[in-house]
């Protein structure tokens, strides 16, 4: 997860790609045009619920504009290959 959220701070959209699972990867990411000014990350909890999958609860924040936002999700990972793959998530 931290990872991932330093990967959007950096704009690094092919490792994005690659550590997102292909059932649920989008095609392609626009986010090197983005204003996006990523401020923190609070990983809430973290829990595995058995080998190969496991969800973190985390809310990040982020300006867009001047305007602060916050972005509380559950995320879901599997693991498969030896490699953990974000999977989706539900909003909080």
């Amino acid at each position: 997860m931290r990872s991932r959220y330093s990967a959007y701070v950096l704009k690094l959209e092919d490792y994005l790609l690659a550590t997102w699972h292909p059932d649920t990867r989008p095609s392609e990411l626009d986010i090197a045009a983005d204003d996006t000014k990523w401020l923190g990350l609070e990983v809430k909890k973290h829990e595995v619920q058995d080998e190969t999958h496991a969800t973190v609860d985390f809310v990040a924040r982020y300006r867009i504009a001047g305007k602060g936002h916050r972005l509380h999700e559950l995320s879901r990972f599997v693991k498969e290959d030896g490699r953990w793959f974000y999977r989706d998530g539900e909003l909080g």
